[in-house]
């Protein structure tokens, strides 16, 4: 898995890192509105690891955001028996673009909907954290450990953009809103669960279901103990169709009490 991690480092190097804080305005481009942007660096990331991944496991294919952007047919490779890389290039496109260091690159390999290994990689922040299934998960080579909130103390939980919710999710993420919880807007995903899995973010809830900004982050909440749930109380599956919201904590009895209010139980 070593060369994975290489090739995650070697795509920032060449393709993110030398734009970060400058962009030029012809490199920014919005696909669905002002909160969703795409820039060149994303996109030539994207074929960076999609070429050297492929490489790395030959007969795998990768599903990435651009490509699934251009090719929405390109999204079913996630039902197909191939092994998938997962890959959202530039996570956190909106800080990359404002020049701020909250951005990551994700990636995670899966087979069948089964999630085996992710990487989330931080190059302004020199963070890389990666999980393989049944080995836990580590941070620059330390263990990672969510742990569990402490008894009484007010849960901090990120959420989806209200701009990116249907009406009954949006009622659903209201239930967050209550004694005991503080919630706030979510920044770069893939950050927010490695908040989680070094317990410094106690839940998250979103709404969108994508697998490239859920993927790497699942699996590394999962070997750091963590757990998740959706609305219906299922586990979420990559390949989609879930009940939404859904959420991700630091332990078991934190996922449900979020479920809970975002079920309005």
């Amino acid at each position: 898995m070593a060369a994975v991690e290489e090739a995650v480092r070697k795509a920032a190097a060449a393709e993110i890192m030398p734009r970060f804080r400058q962009l030029a305005a012809h490199e920014i481009v919005e696909k669905n509105g002002p909160h969703d942007l795409v820039t060149v660096a994303d996109r030539l990331a994207e074929e960076h690891l999609t070429a050297s991944l492929t490489a790395i496991l030959p007969g795998s294919v990768v599903v990435g955001e651009e490509a699934v952007h251009a090719d929405p047919a390109v999204y079913d490779a996630l039902h197909g028996d191939a092994p998938v890389w997962i890959v959202d290039p530039v996570d956190g496109t909106r800080q990359f673009v404002r020049g701020e260091a909250g951005f990551c690159t994700l990636v995670a390999l899966a087979h069948r909907g089964e999630l085996l290994a992710s990487w989330t990689y931080a190059p302004a922040l020199d963070e890389m954290a990666v999980a393989i299934r049944g080995r836990g998960a580590t941070l620059n080579g330390e263990p990672l450990h969510a742990g569990s909130p402490e008894p009484g103390a007010i849960l901090e939980v990120a959420t989806s953009h209200p701009d990116y919710t249907t009406p009954d999710q949006k009622r659903a993420l209201l239930g967050l809103r209550a004694e005991g919880v503080q919630p706030r807007p979510c920044g770069s995903a893939g950050l927010e669960y490695l908040a989680i899995a070094r317990g410094e973010l106690d839940a998250l809830a979103f709404s969108w279901e994508y697998a490239w900004d859920h993927a790497a982050g699942l699996l590394l909440i999962a070997e750091a103990g963590g757990a998740q749930t959706t609305i219906a109380g299922e586990p979420f599956r990559i390949a989609g169709g879930n009940a939404l919201p859904f959420t991700a904590a630091r332990d078991a009895a934190t996922a449900e009490r979020m479920r809970g209010l975002l079920a309005g139980e």
